[in-house]
This record gives C-alpha cells, structure tokens and sequence, in this order.
C-alpha cells in the first residue's frame, strides 16, 4: 500500500498535517548541485605567514557560501606549495594552467616570485590575485590580469616624508633587502625626500642570505658617517636579525633614529619578546585598518577558531581575495570557464617548451572585469580596486617599546600628520603633530640626525691660498717645520661659529694649493673640488655666486654685499680772484639786483607820495637816498622811513628776504673756501664704457665674468693681487697700462680705502653680489647649524671684535661715496620769497592808491590859516623862552632843539636830517 493511500484513507491523523507531510516529502527531493569551480592558490606553505593567509582563504569562502548557499558556483581551492622559491612558483602556476585549468590563481606570496606569474597570467588570460605581494616595481609589467588585493610599498612614503620632515631632519639613509621588495621602494623615497630637500646620503643593501657578520660590517660602516637617520625596509625575518645585531654594536642607542616600514610594523606579532625588546625606541609606518563590526566580528571569529594566533593585515587581505573572488565568479556563472585548446603547429626541427601549448582561458576577460569592479565593505575596509590595486589613505604611525607598541599619531593623505584621526565638522584637524615619543636609549629628546661620529676623520676644509688680501684669509708655512699658519678675517668668523655649535666637529684647514706653494686654481676650482669630495668644505672670501651653488651648499653670509666701482679723485676747492662770485648762479644774482632795483623803485613811489620834503629834493638825491636805502639793507644799516607805512612794511618783509640771502650765500662761499672738495674723475660707468680707459678687478674673481657681461673690452682688463698692486696701477694711469677704475667686493674696496680714501672715491651703482659664505657639499646638515651661528655672532659683538681686528679704519671712508647735486645756489631754491616780495609790494601799492583817493575827497580845513615855517619857527622860540640868553642856548645847542621840537617839524627828509633854516642862519 503506497503512503499517500496509507495517509488518505487513515483516520488517526488530521488532514493539515498530511498536506505537511507531502510538502516535506517533495522539498526532499535532492537539488541541482552548484558548479564547481577550479582556483589555484600557489603560496609557501609550512611558513607561518602562508599558513594564516591559506586559514583566511578557506575561513572566507566557508562564511560566504553559507551566508549565501544560493549562489550557482562554488569555488574549489587546488593548492600548490612555491616551495620558497621563484621556479617553484612558476612551475606551480604554469602546472594549475594547463594542467588543472584553473580560472585564477590566489598568490604568489611574495614579490620575487610575482614577475613570471603575471606575464604567465597575462598570456594565458588567468587573472593572478595576490594579497602580499606589494613591491611598486610589479606595476611596471603593466599586466591587466594583475589584480593586487593589497597596498603597495609606495604608498607609505609620504608619511615617512612627513616624518622626516616634522623633525627637520636633512639627511637620511634606507637600510633594505638587496631584492626586488626591497628595491621597489627606492624610487618613490628618493622623489619624495627631494620635494622636501632631504638627502639620501647612502643606500645600505643588504642580502636576504647575509651572515650576521657580513651585516655587522655593513653597520659598523654606517656608524662611520654622520647621519643617523635609518630607514628600514625589509620583511621581519632579516629585520629582527639587522635590529638585534645594532642593538649589539650600540646603534640602537641616544641620538639615533630608526624608523621601520609596514613590512616589518605590520607583521610584528611573528617576531618574538626579544625582537620587541631590541626595538624599544624604533618609530614604525603601519598599515591602519579603520575599526568597522565586520573586522570585529572576523577578530572575534579567528580567535574563537584558531585560539591564540594573532590577526595581521594580510590575514584580512586574504580573506577580502577570497570574498571578492567568490563575487566576481558567481557574476560569470553563465560564461564559459572552458580552456581554448587550440595547438600551436610547430615543425619537427623546433624544439617545443612547456608554453608552446599554453592554453586561453574563455572566461578571462569577462572574471577581469568583474574583480575590476566588484565593491563591497570588508574586513579590510572598502573592498575596491583603482589601476588593479587598492588605494591606502590612511598609516598608523607607531612607536615600539619593550611591551609591544604605542600609537603615537596617524598620517592621512589629506592633512598629514595628526595625533588623532578626530576632526571637526568643517573637517580641520584638530591636532597637527605626534604625541610625546620615546626614542632610542630611552630619551624623549628629539635627536637631531646628524652628529659627527667619534672614530671618523677631521674634516677637510680648504682655504685659497692668496699673495693679497691677506686680512681675509693668510698662509705662511714654517720654512724650518713647515708647519702651516692659517690667519685672518674669515678664519677667525668660522673658528667662532664652530666654537659655538651644539656638538663637537673636528676639522682643519687645507691649503688650495700646488705642491711649491702656488694656488691650485680659481675659487670655482676650490669650489668644484668640494663638490667632486676632496674637501668637506671650504672657508675663505668665497663669494655667494648662482652658478656656484649649483655643486655646494653655502651657509648664510657673513659680510657685507654688493660690487662697487672706485676711481682716484680730483681736488676742486675753489680758487682764483672771482671766486665771491661762485655761491650763486648767474640767474639768480641777475634776479637778486632786479629785485633791490625794484625795491628801490617802490621805496621812491611810497615816499614820494608821503614826504613833501622829500618831493622838492633833485631827482639825483631822490635816487641816491632810495637805493642807498634798498643797499644797506643787506648790511641791515638802513635808517628808519620818516613818513610812508608801506616803506616800513614793505622794508620789514624785504629784510626778512636778505636775511636768507646772505647766510645762505654766506655758507657756501666757507665752504668753498674752506673745506677740501673731492671730485671723482668719472662719474659713471657709462662714462667708464664710452672712454675706453682700463679696469682693474682681483686676480681669480668672478667680476671679470660681470664686466664681460657688461660689453667692456676684454683687452682694457688689468688684474690685481692686493692694494698696493690696485695703488701702483692708479698711479700709472690707463696711458701708461694702468687703470682708471677698478671693479672689486665691497669687503676688497673698504681694505683698499682704509688706507687710500683721501685720494679715491666709489661711484655709483653699488651692483648686487651676495657676500662671503662658507660652502659645503649638497644636503650638507652643517649648513643650517652654521648659518644659525653666523646670526648670532653678526647680532653681538663678536663681528665687531672680529672687524675692527683685520679691517681697522675702514669705517671712515664710507662716506666718501660721491654724489652729482651741484653745489650752487640756484633761483630755483628763492623762487617762493621773490614771488612773496613781489605779492606784497603790489598789495601795499594798491593799499597807498586807495588811501590817497580817500584823502583827496576829504573837504579842506579853513579855520587854520596857513603859516610859513618861518613863522612857526619863531612863534615856539618864543614860547620856550623870553631872554634873549635862553634863545640862544636853544639855538646854540642844535641836538636839544631837535629833541625838543622834533614832534612838530616837518622838514626832515627822507633818510637825512635837516635842520630849520633859521637855526642853520644862526
């Protein structure tokens, strides 16, 4: 009896439970299995990290087909070991191509084995995903079937940069695997560390197969250089073994700064307690991963499943490869994933290899794009690929210590370095440096990454060797000892600055010179020699030139700046019998007599009009007593006018004019007479181009060049060593094969003036040059340290000490620079108080018109007959005095009767006294 005739016809269950029954019944039936689907996966096994990275593999795909076990495709893992090497890998991938036909390939492990799988990869059209293989130099094969489930090394530069440049650290040197992961990087370090100005000093390879002697060696070598920057690249196995062996040697100590990459910050939870302890103080680049459920949950999941192994970024790489690959493969389920085994025909003379019969894969190109554009967010963070790789942002910058790491700050591509990834809600950072860091040998001082190790040699600093000039720089050798004596006024400014440094540096002074004493070459020879590495520097009256700064570093400059022009000087004080004449200009004694002359004329209209008197005189005494008048007021012996206002006003404002006059006139005629007047003999250099006269400059110095560049005749010149050479040559004159001017520093002319100022003189321009520097090699870090003690010792009084040592006196003959402005009073400077003489004299004219019409329409007084003189005269005689005595003690005694009577006279004239007719009878 069938069930269903057993289920209908018995009565002892319900009829609903039946129905439930043969629906379970026909869900039972057995589904259409999912495609399976062939991937190879070609690592290291039996190496830790491998074998993690294969758990996340496996982990990955488990969770994700059953979260989703209605996907048509199922993903089955066909496992090769590389067996640690670059063949092994490629005879992996080249047997899972043709012989398992796999649609993809999970790996290589490493960045070595990487190359030959993605050309592999890109020939068969089998896409290659590796998730820790982060060597740069792999996007140079510019394979499209490269997929890069992680970031690569060059990433990271920039926040190293940033580091670097945070504690203005100006030299470094990266210590890496002599392989292609550890060579990918240099490119990208070496362009990010010039935006910045930092100098790679040195690149410390070392081998993957290195004895631990062989890297002491190595390490001791370092410690003989100044810089004490490291930066290390490598994997954890050789850096625990390069960190140990210079915490041995004492590098891991006060002073020195070793930053690690991700490629040893990211796998620290494989290297042991030890490790750790030697690394106490190191600063590291992480790779941050931002705190989302899905990487919690994944944490949580990993330690309940495999207990105490700690998680990495690969592991979480891994398992988003695996995720994404599932994703993109279920997307081409309906595509063929069949082989194209179509044979290449060769000819019985070739001999075939193993690539001949390489096969396409069909499903290629469609699984490319898929993985190109497959987005989702994972364990990792955003799972999405940009040029076949995902882009990092975000770096944790770590520091070690003895108990495992500190977080000390974080680097993000938009704002740098910060101490917490917190930011406002305008998006600024709030904090733009990293939290306190325990350096090497347990300091929190930052080190300044550079000092001069104890066991290296004395710098080399090279001085010119000068026959002039000697106040600047002097060599004299013991004849006897032959011991070297090196003096002068820059030894002494470099000695000060070094004595002031915050660290030791040990150096001494080499000679430019040939064996028999001469010097060696011009001061762009010492210069380039510096820069070939002879020298470690060089000190001296090197001038700060363009073209020079092109092969060394100088440090700021100590002396004054500029070139000037000097020329011998004529006396020109003024001589002869017509000197008096010179203090003004003929324009303006012709407008000074013009203006006494019209002075004299309204003088004569104003009394004339006031003085009855002075109307009945001649004309030649009228003429004589105004411009004796308008005369003696330059010698202010004027006597007062008698009668009109506008005279005394107008004598008041004329006076004022004169007295301006005469003590300006008064001060140039001493000045002529007295102070000496040095006149240069050319006035500009243009002067100098267009005579043809010769030009002295010192022997080796740049301003020949400048003067060619000036268009002066090569032939026209003349070199000098020191001077007293410069003097000889001024004397002989350009007629002679002398010189008329010379073309030198301003430090060479005030020396040169400090002993010959009273015969020449600097003309103008002053030309722009950038004075005396120190130099150094390129990237120097001695320039910035020096450069702040050149501002200190130029700031005190230590440069003063330094000057008035070597350049006594010279501070007297700066002035002696000439200037053209004319020594003669022009109209030009009186204009304003003729005008204001003339204003005035025409408003008192006005004034004395308007009177005299005001007066003449005035009615004339008829109660007081007139009298004549005569008569007035003997009326008050007679009112003084009865006798006969008193009258004639009045009239004998002239000067009483004017004081008595001189109220009522009207007699007197303009500008003399006149006594009353009778008196002068008596």
């Amino acid at each position: 009896m069938s069930l269903f005739h057993h289920l209908v016809v018995s009565r002892s269950l319900p009829v609903w439970l039946s129905f439930c029954l043969i629906f379970l019944v026909l869900l039972a039936r057995p589904q259409k299995e999912a495609l399976q689907v062939k991937v190879g996966i070609v690592l290291d096994t039996n190496v830790t990290l491998a074998d993690l990275s294969l758990r996340a593999i496996n982990m990955s795909l488990s969770e994700f087909y059953n979260t989703h076990n209605g996907f048509k495709t199922r993903i089955v893992l066909d496992i090769r070991d590389s067996k640690r090497t670059v063949v092994g890998a490629a005879a992996s991938a080249l047997y899972l191509i043709k012989k398992r036909e796999v649609v993809a390939i999970v790996g290589p492990g490493n960045s070595m084995q990487a190359p030959f799988l993605i050309n592999l990869g890109n020939q068969s059209q089998v896409p290659i995903i590796s998730f820790s293989a982060t060597s740069p130099l792999l996007d140079s094969l510019r394979s499209p079937y490269f997929i890069r489930a992680t970031h690569d090394d060059s990433s990271q530069v920039n926040a190293i940069s940033a580091i670097i440049e945070s504690f203005r650290w100006r030299e470094v040197v990266p210590i890496y695997v002599d392989n292609e992961f550890g060579e990918g990087i240099l490119p990208y370090l070496v362009d990010a560390f010039q935006e910045i100005n930092v100098r790679i000093r040195y690149r410390s390879a070392i081998s993957l197969h290195s004895s631990d002697d062989g890297i002491k060696k190595e390490l001791y070598k370092l410690m003989t250089m100044p810089t004490r920057v490291f930066i290390v690249h490598m994997l954890p196995d050789l850096g625990s073994r390069l960190i140990s062996i210079a915490k041995e040697i004492g590098m891991i100590s006060k002073g020195y700064v070793w930053i690690v990459t991700n490629g040893i910050a990211d796998l620290m939870s494989l290297m042991g307690e030890s490790s750790l302890e030697d690394m106490h103080g190191v600063l590291g680049v992480k790779t941050y991963f931002s705190r989302s459920k899905e990487l919690m949950y994944f944490t949580t999941r990993w330690r309940k499943r495999f207990g105490g192994e700690e998680l990495n970024n690969f592991e979480c790489w891994a398992y988003d490869a695996a995720t994404a690959l599932a994703m993109s493969i279920e997307e081409i389920s309906n595509v063929n994933i069949s082989f194209n085994k179509t044979k290449i025909n060769t000819s019985r003379e070739d001999i075939g290899t193993d690539l001949d019969d390489l096969h396409v894969a069909l499903s290629g190109p469609k699984l490319l794009q898929a993985l190109t554009t497959v987005s989702f967010k994972g364990v990792a963070g955003r799972f999405q690929l940009k040029n076949g790789k995902l882009e990092a942002k975000t770096f944790k910058i770590i520091n070690i210590e003895e108990t495992g790491e500190r977080t000390v700050g974080f680097w993000r591509s938009e704002v740098g370095l910060v101490k917490s990834l917190r930011v406002n809600q305008t998006g600024i950072k709030i904090s733009d440096s990293l939290r306190t860091i325990t350096w090497p040998g347990d300091t929190t001082f930052v080190p300044k990454g550079w000092e001069l190790p104890t066991n290296a040699k004395k710098l080399r600093i090279a001085v010119p060797k000068k026959d002039g000039f000697n106040n600047f720089v002097k060599v004299t050798k013991d004849e006897n000892t032959n011991a070297l004596t090196i003096t002068g006024f820059c030894i002494d400014v470099f000695d000060n600055v070094m004595r002031q440094m915050p660290y030791a540096v040990p150096y001494e002074y080499i000679p430019f010179e040939t064996p028999d004493g001469k010097s060696r070459g011009s001061y762009d020879e010492m210069i380039y020699n510096v820069f070939l590495g002879e020298f470690d520097g060089a000190v001296g009256d090197t001038t700060i030139l363009a073209n020079r700064s092109h092969y060394v570093d100088f440090a700021l400059p100590y002396s004054e700046t500029g070139i000037v022009v000097v020329v011998p000087v004529k006396d020109e004080r003024e001589k002869g019998e017509w000197v008096f004449l010179k203090p003004l200009t003929k324009e303006l004694w012709f407008l000074t007599s013009a203006a006494f002359l019209y002075i004299g004329i309204m003088v004569w209209i104003f009394e004339y009009q006031a003085n009855d008197d002075f109307k009945g005189q001649t004309i030649l005494d009228q003429v004589s007593d105004v411009f004796y008048f308008s005369f003696s007021t330059l010698f202010f012996a004027h006597r007062k006018p008698s009668e009109s206002v506008f005279t005394r006003f107008l004598a008041v404002v004329w006076c004022f004019v004169v007295l301006i006059l005469t003590q300006s006139y008064t001060a140039t005629l001493t000045s002529m007479l007295t102070v000496q007047e040095l006149r240069p003999t050319v006035r500009h250099m243009d002067d100098l181009r267009k005579s043809g006269v010769n030009i002295g400059y010192q022997t080796g110095s740049f301003t020949f060049e400048r003067l060619k560049q000036m268009r002066f005749d090569e032939s026209r010149l003349k070199t000098y060593n020191s001077p007293e050479e410069m003097r000889e040559l001024f004397l002989k004159k350009s007629s002679n094969g002398g010189i008329d001017a010379a073309f030198d520093e301003v430090a060479y002319v005030k020396l040169f003036m400090a002993k010959y100022c009273s015969e020449y003189s600097i003309i103008e321009p002053t030309f722009k040059a950038d004075g005396f520097g120190f130099a150094f090699p390129l990237g120097s870090p001695l320039v910035s340290d020096i450069s702040k003690q050149i501002l200190n010792i130029t700031e005190g009084e230590t440069m003063k000490a330094i000057e008035n040592k070597w350049l006594l006196n010279e501070k007297r003959c700066l002035d002696s620079t000439t200037s053209d402005s004319p020594i003669q009073l022009d109209h030009h400077s009186f204009e304003a108080l003729f005008l204001i003489v003339a204003v005035v004299s025409m408003l008192l004219l006005l004034g004395m018109l308007a009177s005299r019409r005001y007066q003449e329409r005035q009615p004339a007084d008829m109660n007081s007959p007139p009298r004549d003189d005569a008569d007035a005269q003997d009326q008050l005689l007679n009112d003084e005095g009865s006798n006969v005595g008193d009258r004639n003690t009045i009239v004998g005694d002239p000067a009483l009767f004017h004081r008595r009577h001189l109220t009522t006279s009207k007699s007197i004239p303009f500008g003399r006294i006149a006594l009353p007719s009778r008196i002068k009878s008596a």
